[in-house]
């Protein structure tokens, strides 16, 4: 097996978005670890910010089993979710997941590896939003467009 198949093998194992999170977490490690930016109170922050990510990832998973939807990425979701937490951003998991990231990377020193934030955003906008969007759209049509009008991707 050469290096391609075998790369491609693990990317088809790595499917979840909190996969892709540790992904991105490990790089951000991994230069905070190789070219540390310490800042006052930038780790305090920065545990503020994880906790802030989880707080908002399970009041978004709540509202949907409430609501008896899924939140499981790339399941067709039952039911569209709007107010609440869904009514500040469209994808408040996958924003959580953002700020937790940016949260780890004050708390490793990792300034150096900010880009990584919107790289990670970028890549789970390509990977999961859009094709859950497409589905959304097509069971849910005008509300979701409505929806969609008025309440931002990210915030």
């Amino acid at each position: 097996m050469n290096l391609a198949t075998t790369l491609k093998l693990a990317l088809q194992e790595m499917e979840l978005p909190p996969m892709w999170l540790a992904v991105f977490a490990a790089l951000g490690w991994a230069v905070g670890q190789l070219a540390p930016l310490p800042i006052p109170y930038a780790p305090a922050l920065g545990w503020a910010l994880v906790g802030l990510g989880l707080a908002i990832s399970g009041l978004a998973a709540a509202q949907m089993v409430r609501a008896r939807t899924t939140f499981i990425p790339r399941r067709q979701p039952a039911r569209l979710v709007t107010n609440g937490i869904f009514a500040l951003s469209r994808n408040p998991i996958y924003l959580a997941d953002a700020v937790i990231l940016s949260g780890l990377l004050l708390i490793w020193n990792a300034l150096f590896a900010a880009p990584l934030v919107p790289a990670f955003m970028l890549w789970i906008t390509h990977r999961y939003i859009r094709g859950e969007e497409a589905w959304i759209a097509a069971a849910h049509g005008e509300d979701y467009a409505r929806y969609r009008a008025r309440t931002r991707r990210w915030l």
